[in-house]
């Protein structure tokens, strides 16, 4: 009878430690040593513990034995890995000016008439630019088969949908090319490179950096081992990445082509400030034999100037721009020190205080079609679940403004916060449009930011924004 309750659950399984789980409503299944009832983690559960336990200064989630505690630092797993070569410290953070601290006030601590007074603005500084994106729902026929397989479900048609746009939309502009690496951030399983590399499977020399801060399973670039093209992941945050450092960039030479299926909010301009801070940009539809660097204006703002924090990045190794596609996501993780569109808002009269009340706001633009279900689209283009800002919430305004003004008003505040980043690219010498790529039934997140050389500019036929 004993044994047939033994299954982990009711009771410890035999061999097994006798420390019940909470957390995971069992028994641990770590084997104990012999005439033991507890595992190693778990021994100062019961009372035949001879050494102490202390849980491990790097990382408080497991424990070790205290007389062991200077052995167990040196092998542990959460000790800290040594930088790669590409790692410099906040290179792509932009400046951090103390006089420019930011008061956080949350918008439903404000007054009506401190709201009214942010919606003026805001519609003041967009008045002149086009609000009215647009729509360019495009597809790719490498995609062909799997958007037409019934044994993927409603989620992966989505992802697929929007994988397909993003390439219909870089053929047109002519992103799609041989002799090019491309960028992936935010890379996530590495799935937006993976269609890239069957749309270009006949082209050559055309290789692949995923740029990823966290381990990431399932990831699909392991199925390109044995092909011509390179598939090298970076495990960065892209805050602290120096392109101009990476083997394979040093190595091939190639121009780059900056992609992102879902970069959430301030790793977007982490990405810009990674491309085109310090960079040249790409004349020619050919590889450039020659390198010409931007010129920057006398009069150009702190933020607009390279970060001088280069640790010893070697000069001549510019970084060539050829194009980028990069799809929008979660305005309202914004941060104004990381933001590349400064220069932008201080033209509009704008500054800090209500770029932090613009990007809380931007969250109302999703939030009345969310207050269901709080599953949304993240950068790595997976359903997984997001913190929402605390203004995600329609109830917080207390009957103020309706649920489809409020909807109107996140709209225009990411519509803002793109346009910034619009100058930021134009003022890079690069033509730049902001266009629907999918539905909003697809995805709630559905804006496409692409950017090609002004001198090829005649590749599409769509005006960019103003």
């Amino acid at each position: 009878m004993e044994g047939s309750t033994a299954d982990g659950v009711s009771a410890p399984l035999p061999g097994r430690c006798a420390f019940y789980v909470v957390k995971k409503k069992r028994y641990c299944k770590m084997i104990v040593g012999s005439g033991k009832t507890f595992c190693g983690e778990h021994a100062n559960a019961g009372e035949e513990s001879e050494k102490k336990r202390i849980p491990c200064p790097l990382d408080p989630k497991h424990t070790v034995f205290e007389d062991n505690l200077a052995k167990h630092l040196k092998k542990c797993n959460s000790k800290e890995k040594p930088k790669p070569i590409y790692y410099v410290k906040d290179i792509n953070a932009g400046c951090e000016n103390e006089d420019e601290t930011i008061e956080e006030i949350s918008i439903a601590d404000r007054s009506k008439e401190e709201l009214d007074e942010l919606i003026v603005k805001l519609k003041t500084a967009l008045q002149g630019l086009n609000t009215k994106l647009v729509e360019k729902t495009l597809s790719h026929s490498a995609l062909y088969e799997p958007l037409n397989d019934p044994k993927n479900g409603d989620s992966a048609f989505k992802h697929l949908k929007q994988q397909a746009s993003i390439l219909g939309n870089m053929e047109v502009l002519e992103l799609l090319s041989p002799n090019r690496c491309y960028i992936e951030f935010g890379a996530g399983k590495g799935k937006l490179s993976h269609w890239i590399h069957i749309a270009l499977k006949a082209a050559e020399n055309v290789h692949f950096l995923l740029v990823e801060r966290s381990s990431t399973r399932f990831k699909v670039d392991g199925k390109h081992k044995n092909a011509d093209a390179t598939f090298d992941r970076l495990q960065v945050d892209i805050q602290h990445l120096d392109l101009r450092k990476v083997p394979l960039l040093r190595e091939k030479r190639l121009p780059v082509i900056g992609v992102g299926k879902h970069l959430c909010g301030a790793a977007t301009d982490l990405a810009l400030r990674c491309l085109f801070e310090h960079n040249c940009i790409d004349k020619d539809d050919d590889p450039p034999t020659k390198r010409v660097k931007l010129n920057h204006t006398e009069d150009a703002s702190d933020d607009m100037k390279p970060v001088p924090s280069t640790e010893g990045s070697e000069t001549g190794e510019e970084l060539i721009v050829s194009g980028l596609a990069i799809a929008l996501c979660c305005h309202h993780r914004c941060d104004w020190r990381h933001y590349v569109g400064k220069e932008f808002f201080r033209q509009k009269g704008l500054g800090p205080e209500e770029f932090a009340a613009f990007q809380r706001m931007s969250s109302w633009a999703t939030c009345g079609m969310r207050k269901f279900s709080s599953k949304i689209i993240d950068k790595t283009g997976e359903e997984e679940e997001h913190e929402m800002s605390e203004e995600a919430v329609p109830d917080t305004l207390n009957g103020l403004m309706s649920v489809e003004d409020r909807e109107q008003i996140g709209r225009l505040c990411k519509h803002l916060i793109d346009h910034g980043r619009v100058y930021y690219l134009q003022q890079k010498g690069f033509k730049t449009s902001l266009r629907y790529y999918t539905s909003r039934d697809v995805s709630l997140e559905n804006v496409l930011l692409t950017a090609i050389p002004t001198a090829n500019q005649n590749r599409d036929e769509s005006k960019p924004p103003s």
